[in-house]
């Protein structure tokens, strides 16, 4: 069994204190263990940053970007090696994360557009021999913390952009799957980045507690779970940190009498069931405007959540592997008996799969709720599994006041061939992210990611132009020349033009 180490200054560093096991979740079993950094190591990190910034923000985008140009090509070369660590320790099968990985490199390719996103304002003579610009200016030193479900695509969310910015990085990455955030990091220092500017600390809680309270660090990127995004960003901003910590959701799909219902039950179909539901953007609630709808929905839905292809994510061909961690299988499954208590109807579960020759994995079969009713835990709460909710309304103008009265605000899709159905849908609906007819609708790099209400604190939103945004700190300068043979009396007066 292998020690994952830490990589600082460069360098991997060993550490010996606290550890945790990583499981593979398909045979449950420990591959490794992982170190808890203490406070002596998240401080090592911080000075290697810090030593590392004046040269790097000094040194000319065209350059930073370069560095991403060699990054991206390395990230290609080596995708099947990082697919094959990311289904070790996360479960999800080596398509999901192939997928999960090129949506990464997007925002690397976005990285490599610094000299375009950093190149300023300048307006000449807004006064008598007076230019005036703003400059995008690095904050320093920030840092991320980042989820198990997601383990190369929102590290590289994060870290690319605000380095092309001029900062430098520490990364605390999930402790239950850090192998393919670490190789990741490797890449990045074999693409020629300087040490220092990236490290990648491990931890739990302690290691978090560290950063928000390091004053060094000047800003803090989260995406987790909403208590935990509410906890940093209350404790850091009060440190008076920059703070953007994007929570949990709760995502409907509306679906309406007129949709094509073929094509709306396979974007389901992945949508909530594709990486066993642990996914920010995962469709967890079906809403059937009428009766009809909802039927015919699940007499759709019965056969194929049945037929999911389930098995060790490192093999091929698959719909869904296993959940993260036995503690995960366990609290879904609990949900799934509470929803029986509360009167749902299951119509199908997938508790007690067991897989020939994985028996110790933490497996469990797709579930489907009909008649899931808004006062339902099933309903308000997060799951985090593969677990739909089918719930019925009337309208269209009732399924957005559910969608509007829950309290995450995350992403949402509309199902429809109705123009004004989904303009209306679009324009009233209190979420971040909107698709219609795409049961995703995650942004892709250029634009930016994140949800409305108890999904997102902070006021911008992950990668794209908010990203930007959020690393730099714009700076206004006015300059003036006078001319050698004019001399100006005093003006004691508030200065205009």
């Amino acid at each position: 069994m292998s020690l994952i180490q830490h990589l600082i200054n460069g360098q991997m560093v060993t550490e010996n204190g606290r550890t945790a096991d990583v499981y593979n979740p398909s045979t449950g079993q420990v591959i490794h263990q992982v170190p808890l950094a203490s406070r002596e190591t998240i401080q090592s990190a911080i000075d290697s940053a810090k030593a590392a910034f004046p040269a790097w923000r000094n040194t000319p985008p065209a350059k930073r970007a370069q560095v991403m140009f060699r990054f991206k090509q390395l990230l290609e070369q080596n995708e099947a090696r990082i697919s094959q660590l990311i289904s070790e320790e996360h479960g999800k099968t080596l398509e999901d994360a192939a997928g999960e990985l090129k949506r990464g490199i997007e925002n690397v390719e976005y990285a490599c557009s610094a000299p375009e996103i950093l190149k300023g304002e300048y307006s000449r003579n807004v006064g008598p021999n007076i230019d005036a610009w703003s400059d995008f200016q690095p904050l320093g030193v920030v840092a991320g913390i980042t989820p198990f479900n997601f383990p190369a695509m929102v590290p590289l969310w994060m870290y690319p952009l605000a380095i092309v910015c001029g900062n430098c990085f520490i990364l605390k990455p999930s402790e239950r799957d850090p192998s393919s955030t670490l190789l990741i990091a490797q890449l990045l220092q074999e693409a020629g980045l300087p040490k220092g500017v990236l490290s990648v600390v491990h931890g739990d809680k302690g290691a978090v507690d560290a950063l928000i309270e390091a004053p060094e660090v000047k800003a803090l990127s989260f995406v987790g779970s909403t208590p935990i995004a509410e906890y940093i960003y209350s404790e850091a901003t009060k440190r008076g940190k920059r703070v953007q910590a994007l929570g949990g959701a709760k995502n409907h799909a509306v679906l309406m009498p007129d949709a094509d219902l073929d094509n709306a039950v396979s974007a389901l179909m992945g949508a909530a069931y594709g990486s066993c539901g642990e996914r920010c953007m995962a469709i967890s609630v079906a809403v059937c405007v009428g009766d009809q709808v909802a039927d015919a929905l699940i007499a759709k839905l019965v056969p194929q959540v049945k037929a999911l292809k389930i098995g060790a994510g490192t093999s091929c061909g698959l719909d869904m592997g296993p959940l993260v961690t036995g503690q995960a299988r366990d609290k879904v499954s609990g949900y799934i008996e509470d929803g029986v208590s509360s009167g749902a109807e299951l119509v199908v579960d997938g508790r007690g799969l067991s897989i020939a020759g994985h028996e110790e994995g933490f497996f469990l079969g797709g579930s489907l709720f009909d008649r899931v009713t808004p006062q339902m835990r099933i309903y308000k709460e997060e799951i985090f599994g593969p677990v739909l909710c089918v719930v019925r309304v009337n309208s269209l103008e009732a399924a957005m006041q559910l969608i509007n009265d829950h309290e995450y605000g995350n992403g949402t899709c509309i199902f429809t061939r109705d123009g004004e159905a989904a303009r209306l849908f679009c324009d009233e609906i209190e979420v971040g992210m909107v698709g219609v007819n795409v049961p995703l609708p995650v942004p892709v790099a250029y634009h930016s990611f994140g949800g409305w209400k108890r999904s997102l604190f902070g006021d911008l939103h992950a990668y794209g132009p908010d990203g930007v945004r959020f690393y730099t700190r714009r700076k206004a300068i006015t300059q003036r020349w006078p001319q050698r043979a004019s001399h100006e009396a005093s003006q004691f007066a508030f200065p205009s033009l």
